[in-house]
């Protein structure tokens, strides 16, 4: 008895002494490692800094979080940042808070403290110090300040972050006030790029507006610049030698420029003035044409037009020194250059509906007069397209349009040509006295309907859009 007694109680003994091991481990497992002293560091040691980067990370601080001293307070973080040997008297200071271990500073942020703050000359080896200054809010209030860091870096001297063209070849001119900014490439701040029109002429590139130096000049061939800072350095310019859509892209850190004619029509609107046209000679509102959307460069106007003159300014400016297209001959057109003297005109002899397309690949223009036919069940010919009935044209005002004769009953509509396709522009019937411009392929066929046999007379006025149908 006594036996198992002794026995038993050195179980209890060892099983005591397992559970006081593992509450040991346990308790060791979750400890909390005592703070390290406070202490600042960088990813490298050592930067060379591109204006290519200007977006990107230039140096990453961190440090550790140090300690309150067991006071339980809590510690918020000052980095200074300056140039080694200023013992921080001019130093760049970031005040961080509460809880936060790293602070980053990109490359254009970095270079602009290099150059302007602690006047380091571009491309120079520069070593900086930084370190963090820690304040513990106990009773008292503590302050500690880590061990000084040091690393190099190395600025660039930053290119300009606008760009202008300016010169003849410009739509813009000569004027620096209103010299036509490059975009900046949004992958890289030192490529600038322009796509648009470009006249046969000279041109050069600008960095401020307004003024005319610096600016960045043809260098040894159309492929490179130079860098113009004074009146008495070369002023070689580049030549466009046909006006055009061009891309130009121009590198100011690799000192390059393509100018690349892209296969575009040099305008994207053109516009009609005139005493002809539907807004006669107020440019401000000139009459738009339309952009063929399979043809760029095929642009054309369908509607009424009096009797008088036309030409085709390319935009609204009513200074009336814009560039238009302007008249060779009856087919055939020319660019007139703004300012320049001559003023070429087409002439409409009578009011009637047009279709007037420009072409600027060839500098061709037609101007085709509208004509009627009348064609269906009611009519004398049937629904023989290629044969369809010509409306007679009013001998002064060209929109309307006559038909005197025999009908029969049944359906007609006016189709505007004989030339056997069905997939033509037509007029169609929007009620007994009106009617539409159908489309040409559009699946609506509304027709008018000739209830009995007889003369008839039929009127269709293509510029009100009415018509009326009297049985004689």
């Amino acid at each position: 008895m006594q036996n198992a007694r002794q026995l038993y109680s050195m179980i209890a003994l060892i099983a005591a002494l397992l559970m006081l091991l593992a509450s040991c481990e346990q308790y060791d497992q979750f400890k909390i490692a005592p703070a390290s002293p406070l202490a600042l560091s960088t990813a490298k040691n050592n930067t060379v800094l591109t204006q290519k980067d200007a977006a990107n990370n230039g140096v990453d601080f961190t440090w550790t979080t140090g300690t309150n001293h067991g006071t339980g307070a809590s510690i918020s973080y000052l980095l200074q940042v300056d140039k080694k040997g200023n013992n921080f008297a001019n130093a760049v200071n970031f005040e961080m808070g509460k809880g936060v271990y790293a602070k980053s500073l990109k490359v254009e942020e970095l270079n602009n403290y290099l150059l302007n703050t602690w006047k380091v000359a571009p491309n120079t080896v520069t070593q900086l110090d930084a370190r963090v200054v820690a304040t513990i809010y106990a009773n008292p209030e503590i302050k500690e300040t880590s061990p000084e860091f040091s690393f190099s870096v190395t600025p660039y001297m930053p290119v300009s972050k606008t760009l202008y063209l300016i010169g003849n070849a410009s739509p813009n001119g000569w004027d620096a006030n209103k010299a036509l900014a490059l975009n900046a490439s949004a992958s890289d701040p030192t490529v600038f790029v322009y796509q648009g029109v470009l006249n046969s002429g000279d041109l050069k590139l600008i960095t401020t507006l307004g003024q005319l130096l610096p600016s960045y000049q043809k260098g040894a061939d159309d492929s490179h610049i130079v860098y113009r800072t004074l009146d008495s350095q070369p002023d070689n310019k580049f030549t466009i030698s046909e006006t055009a859509v061009y891309k130009v892209t121009v590198s100011l850190l690799d000192l390059a420029i393509t100018i690349k004619k892209m296969d575009l029509p040099a305008y994207s609107t053109i516009y009609m003035v005139g005493s002809a046209a539907p807004n006669g000679w107020d440019i401000s509102n000139a009459t738009p044409l339309v952009q063929n959307a399979d043809n760029p460069y095929q642009f054309s106007y369908s509607g009424v037009m009096q009797a008088g003159e036309f030409k085709f300014p390319v935009n609204r400016n009513s200074d009336w020194g814009q560039d238009m297209f302007m008249k060779t001959d009856d087919s055939h057109m020319y660019l007139h250059k703004g300012g320049a003297s001559d003023d070429n005109k087409w002439s409409i002899a009578k009011k009637g509906y047009y279709t007037i397309t420009l072409n600027l690949l060839d500098n061709t223009i037609s101007i085709n007069r509208l004509k009627l036919y009348m064609v269906g069940s009611a009519t004398p010919i049937g629904w023989s397209i290629d044969k369809a009935v010509e409306m007679t044209e009013n001998a002064t005002d060209g929109c309307i349009f006559n038909y005197t004769g025999p009908m029969v009953a049944g359906e007609f509509k006016f189709p505007v040509n004989r030339d056997g396709s069905w997939g033509q522009n037509m007029y169609m019937r929007t009620d007994d006295t009106h009617m539409y411009l159908h489309i040409g392929g559009a699946s609506d066929d509304n027709k008018w309907t000739i209830s009995s046999d007889g003369n008839y007379v039929i009127n269709a006025n293509v510029e009100t859009l009415s018509l009326s149908i009297q049985k004689q």
